[in-house]
């Protein structure tokens, strides 16, 4: 004898909810299921770059799929910062976001390629590291007043940085803002080329994070003249802050977090926040990023997304007030 089944209405909604679930599990559920993409807007070598590459290594180990970086360099990094907004928000473009293609590059065109705080996903804050105002070894200049006394003497000093509207071009500006010394800027496809005509001599000055600079101030190759943090680092304690040198309005330094195109999906920025978060205390990272001279901090979303929204309030009309353009 066969028995029919009589489905109840109850069953019936039962089912239809669980196919209307099966409907929508396939975009993410899975996520992901094929590689990630880093964007990085600035060149190979630079301190973004660098802390993209360690923080790939790690995630492609706990999200189980290669996580690779795309160097998209260009307008002070807008370029790169542009693609990413204008990506699909599935979890598979993110950026290396920083102080410069969120809080400063955007405020230097006459027309903002995307909103730097609702055209993004701000996903995880990773850390900070000031910039360094730095002179070549024939330069002769070993401290700061020097500097700033020769520039004001011969009326100009040029200066290099990492590229059109980089957070050391923006500084620059500012500096000579400020100060008033015509400060004149030459500007590099990254730090890599900048640091070997700043080791010539080809320009006295450079401008850049940190980062990747220590190992030519430990080898005499170049000079720090002053950081710009509120405070010392602790990678270089020797080297005085801008501020202590009695030029407050000159502190600026970068932050780097993890950012994604607008409207991502919360179970992927809570994954990727809490895997970025695990990466920042692993201690070999610890100690990679102290060496790099960034200031590593895990963070909720909601901590970083304040944060953005302080950073460009702050920063972005700093920006438009000195007349800075691309």
């Amino acid at each position: 004898m066969t028995t029919r089944f009589r489905p109840t209405r109850r069953t019936v909604l039962h089912v239809l909810a669980a196919g209307a679930a099966s409907l929508a599990l396939p975009a993410f559920a899975q996520w992901p299921d094929k590689p990630i993409k880093i964007i990085v807007t600035f060149p190979p070598g630079g301190s973004s770059d660098v802390l993209a590459r360690l923080l790939a290594e790690q995630l492609s180990k706990k999200l189980g799929q290669p996580v690779v970086v795309d160097n998209k360099p260009g307008a002070g990094g807008t370029i790169g910062g542009a693609q990413v907004a204008a990506s699909p928000p599935d979890g598979y473009t993110l950026m290396l976001s920083n102080t410069t293609p969120i809080a400063l590059g955007p405020f230097t065109l006459d027309k903002q390629p995307y909103d730097p705080v609702a055209g993004f996903s701000h996903i995880a804050y990773l850390g900070a590291a000031p910039l360094v105002i730095m002179a070549s070894k024939p330069s002769g200049f070993k401290t700061y007043a020097e500097f700033e006394a020769a520039g004001r003497k011969d009326g100009r000093m040029d200066f290099g940085s990492g590229g059109p509207g980089s957070i050391g071009h923006i500084h620059g500006e500012l500096l000579r803002k400020i100060t008033g010394i015509n400060m004149v800027h030459v500007p590099y496809r990254g730090g890599a080329p900048m640091t070997t005509d700043l080791i010539a001599n080809t320009i006295p000055v450079g401008i850049d994070v940190i980062t990747a600079y220590v190992p030519f101030f430990k080898s005499g190759q170049l000079v720090p003249l002053a950081v710009t943090g509120a405070q010392r680092s602790p990678l270089m304690p020797e080297v005085p802050s801008i501020a202590e040198l009695k030029q407050p309005k000159l502190v600026l330094e970068n932050f780097f977090g993890l950012s994604g195109p607008a409207r991502l999906p919360e179970d992927v920025v809570a994954r990727l926040n809490a895997a970025c978060n695990e990466v920042l205390v692993m201690p070999e990272i610890q100690k990679k990023l102290t060496e790099l001279g960034i200031v590593a901090k895990p963070e909720t979303v909601a901590a970083f997304n304040g944060f953005v929204k302080e950073q460009v309030n702050v920063l972005g009309p700093t920006v438009k007030g000195a007349g800075i353009k691309l």
